[in-house]
């Protein structure tokens, strides 16, 4: 069963039985509950997330609001910052979310791959009847208990089995595994996973390596940042439910934040110097340490705080709790003894309204990030919203 929403879009009614409603409900891909109106129905809506997973015997599509090679930017740049290019995925802004990431995936693999596997040293350390390399002795004295067989040894081995082309070819197979993919990019996705056939998968579950670029990497470095993105959104395997998802799946809420925090500290540390923490969680509000603060972007500046700026990609609405973003972003301030604290909205959910707070002592300004603008200009907006952070730091840390 195919069901398709709308990532802003109103809630849809659909047929379910019981069951299949308390999956999707349990699942944390969407929110599910049953009709107030409709019996055997449920509503379901977006919570936040895009792309195309299966559960079960249920398919489920959701469309995100943004332009497709918006959407790549915003997540590549979050996933690898200034190393992302926007050509690495090249695509007409009418293509669909997950079949354009599986063309742009498999072209880049082919395009790494072309010239034949990338080759490197790996060490390995293992139980050998032989010694290659060097005996590890402290090892050979724990395990072996004084006997001379067999050696516990360390060696340097020449091979295709390295971190690069590891991540390669679980970004392959894991689009396969994915809905919506098509026939073509099915058939050439399999295309590569010959050539990998000496390499090892990642394991579910298992932290991405991590890679350095360097000369000896560089046709493969466009196909990596590829991959790591597909590797981040199909890493998912169970819902909060303890439901099994497969697809691609991406938290807008969370690659926003990741976005505007790797912005904000490319453009405060390259234009004003300090250092930006993300995700802090130096800070509480009360004196007895109980209740814990963790904005998303504290500014430092000679070993203080210089200013507080928290990421929302949806405001609070009055279903909710009206106002919670100004409660939040004032609690920071006042632990951080800081005048001014900045929230910074994907444009449409909220406005560049200043609030002044009564009492306090402090303003809260809001940003508008236009999503919709090129990469170009939207890092521009990131590179103005740094320089109203830094114009507003207290004096005894403003930048000269």
């Amino acid at each position: 069963m195919l069901i398709e929403l709308n990532e802003l879009g109103p809630a849809a009614e659909v047929a379910l039985t019981l069951e299949q409603g308390r999956l999707l409900a349990r699942s944390g891909v969407l929110t599910a509950r049953p009709s107030p109106f409709l019996a055997g129905h449920w509503e379901l809506a977006s919570a936040g997330k895009v792309g195309a997973v299966r559960l079960g015997q249920l398919e489920i599509h959701i469309r995100p609001k943004l332009p497709v090679a918006r959407l790549m930017f915003l997540a590549g740049y979050a996933a690898s910052g200034a190393n992302w290019r926007a050509d690495d995925v090249s695509l007409p802004e009418a293509d669909d979310l997950v079949p354009a990431l599986a063309h742009a995936l498999w072209r880049r693999t082919e395009h790494a791959i072309s010239q034949g596997l990338l080759p490197g040293y790996l060490v390995i350390e293992e139980t050998s009847p032989v010694l290659r390399g060097r005996l590890l002795e402290s090892d050979q004295l724990r395990r072996r208990l004084g006997l001379a067989f067999p050696l516990e040894i360390k060696h340097d081995e020449f091979t295709v089995d390295i971190t690069e082309n590891r991540i390669l070819r679980t970004a392959c197979e894991r689009m396969l595994a994915v809905p919506r993919v098509d026939a073509r990019a099915q058939r050439m996705l399999r295309r590569p996973l010959r050539e990998f056939a000496d390499v090892t998968s990642l394991a579910r579950g298992e932290d991405i390596p991590q890679w350095q670029p360097t000369p000896l990497n560089t046709r493969y470095q466009a196909a990596l940042r590829v991959a790591g993105l597909v590797l981040r959104a199909t890493s998912i395997e169970h819902g909060p439910g303890g439901v099994a998802v497969t697809g691609f799946l991406l938290d807008m809420p969370l690659v926003f934040e990741e976005f505007v925090t790797i912005a904000l500290r490319e453009a405060l540390v390259s234009a004003y110097g300090g250092r930006v923490v993300g995700q802090d969680r130096a800070w509480f509000l009360d004196e007895a340490k109980r209740v814990s603060l963790r904005p998303d972007v504290v500014w430092y500046l000679g070993g203080l705080p210089a200013a507080v700026a928290d990421a929302k990609y949806k405001v609070e609405g009055p279903a909710g709790y009206p106002n919670a973003d100004l409660y939040q972003m004032l609690a920071y301030c006042t632990a951080l003894r800081l005048p001014r604290g900045h929230l910074i909205y994907a444009k449409g959910a909220g406005d560049a309204r200043r609030h002044e707070i009564r009492e306090a002592g402090v303003v809260i300004v809001g940003h508008a990030l236009d999503l919709n603008r090129d990469p170009g200009s939207l890092l521009s907006q990131m590179g103005d919203i740094a320089g109203a952070l830094a114009v507003a730091a207290p004096s005894a840390q403003r930048p000269t």
